[in-house]
């Protein structure tokens, strides 16, 4: 019978539900799958890209968590892909391969000033509020009026932990330096801003929900953005969600603390919309000193056009959370414009040209760029993995694919890498360390730490 040795490239939802699609699918030969991942722990984005009061994260980690457990998968984490292990050593060992790499970058914002010190992506701002190991303990929380800009679930989770008092993130798995460095920030204001209207935006209604939610933080909305064109009636007519949007806004319109600065809390979280960015101001040091924004109006289509009348707001802080984009992979074709590998179904593509490239295969974001949920993720992989299994005459030719061939590999590299074992150590550690403090776990942050307790150090 022949085998199918398969590498995957990433261990987050991505690649973990594209290794259980082909292991569940009808096929006429044997499978065997090794999951790398360069960070010492699984789930990526579910770890290190949603925000720790997210606590129904919980349920996607539970059936991540079993697919692993059911012990037909080997999970190579700590290993980098171009650096550990190359493209030629998979073709060395594997008939082919996933990339499943998702999309951590954030996308540029390019208008004037944008690279004010001050100015912050959203996308490493949640790596730092995740406890991703890569980046730096510390984060600069000394503004009191900060702009977000953006309009989907990214921007409303920055919002809400930038206006959220960090006593009250607590009970999460927030790491101790996040705590302490929330807990200093002197902030009273944060601002979100989108280029459309309300019925148009990109949140889902739980994000918008769980920002009436917090203590000691009032969620002001202007009447000026709820004149309601056509296009944006029939939304909320035909489209639940955007009903419940609408249904969610439109009670904070009535409270008393709407359409000024607030009532009596110490904190305001602010949705402006209809607001296209344009420039942020610098002051002589320069630091972010203002947002200035255009408003902007429906254009019968679906879109929004200029309206001309320009407003400026005094801000110290601004984050851009307008989307992520993906990077490029050692060897592997990579379209710079879109983010993403070039790929038809899934099957990678050549630069600038349709030819397949053998082999090779790519699922999740880094295939179709950062759109779409969890859900999606599942339909995406069912399509890439249906192609690896009638490409079967396209497959490479490997050298040795011994499954003891790459760890030997490894090894002989110097590799420290961590394996299934070593992560249910980590998580029980974690778990410990977090009830000494009745909490669910406390994350461990520095990479050789991590490295250390899954190795049994």
């Amino acid at each position: 019978m022949t085998k199918l040795r398969l590498a995957i490239v990433g261990a987050g939802p991505a690649g973990i539900y594209a290794a259980d699609i082909i292991l569940k699918a009808e096929r006429k030969f044997d499978v065997s799958i090794d999951l790398f991942e360069q960070l010492p722990a699984p789930y990526g984005l579910v770890r290190y890209g949603v925000a720790p009061d997210h606590p129904r994260i919980k349920g996607i980690v539970t059936a991540l968590r079993g697919v692993l457990d059911r012990g037909d998968i080997r999970l190579f984490g700590n290993v980098r892909f171009g650096e550990d292990i190359t493209l030629e050593d998979l073709k060395n060992h594997y008939h082919a391969v996933i990339f499943s790499t998702g999309a951590i970058r954030d996308t540029d914002l390019d208008i004037e000033g944008i690279d004010a010190n001050g100015s912050y992506g959203a996308a490493d701002f949640v790596s730092w509020f995740d406890g991703h190991p890569d980046v730096p303990r510390e984060w600069p929380l000394d503004a009191e009026s900060i702009a977000v800009i953006g309009n989907g679930n990214v921007a409303l989770d920055v919002a809400r932990m930038l206006a959220k008092h960090a006593d009250d993130l607590l009970p999460t798995e927030i790491p101790a330096n996040v705590h302490e460095g929330l807990a200093g920030s002197p902030v009273t204001d944060v601002h979100v801003f989108g280029r459309r209207g309300p019925a148009q935006v990109k949140f889902t209604p739980l994000e918008l929900r769980e920002l009436g939610e917090m203590r000691d933080v009032d969620t002001v909305v202007y009447d000026e953005d709820f004149d309601y064109d056509e296009a944006s009636k029939a939304a909320i007519a035909s489209n639940k969600q955007v009903m419940v949007i609408d249904r969610i806004l439109q009670s904070w319109r009535k409270r008393s603390s709407v359409n000024n600065e607030g009532g009596d809390a110490s904190r305001r979280l602010h949705l402006h919309f209809w607001a296209k960015p344009i420039e942020v101001k610098k002051d002589v040091d320069g630091r972010v000193s203002a947002f200035v924004y255009e408003r902007t109006r429906p254009d019968g289509e679906g879109g929004v056009v200029g309206t001309g009348e320009m407003r400026e707001l005094e801000v110290q802080a601004l984050y851009r959370a307008v989307g992520y984009f993906g990077s490029p992979l050692p060897g592997v074709p990579f379209d710079t414009r879109h983010g993403v590998i070039p790929n038809h179904e899934g099957q990678v593509l050549r630069n600038d040209s349709n030819e397949r490239v053998p082999g090779v295969y790519a699922t999740g974001w880094i295939k179709r760029g950062p759109v779409g949920l969890i859900g999606h993720t599942k339909s995406d992989a069912m399509e890439t993995v249906r192609h690896i299994i009638n490409d079967q005459g396209s497959w490479w030719q490997p050298a040795d694919p011994s499954e003891a061939a790459i760890v030997e590999l490894l090894a002989t590299r110097g590799v420290k890498w961590t394996d299934l074992e070593g992560w249910h150590r980590l998580d029980e550690h974690e778990i410990a360390l977090g009830a000494d403090q009745e909490r669910a776990r406390v994350k461990v942050v520095p990479r050789d730490e991590m490295v250390r307790v899954s190795r049994g150090g």
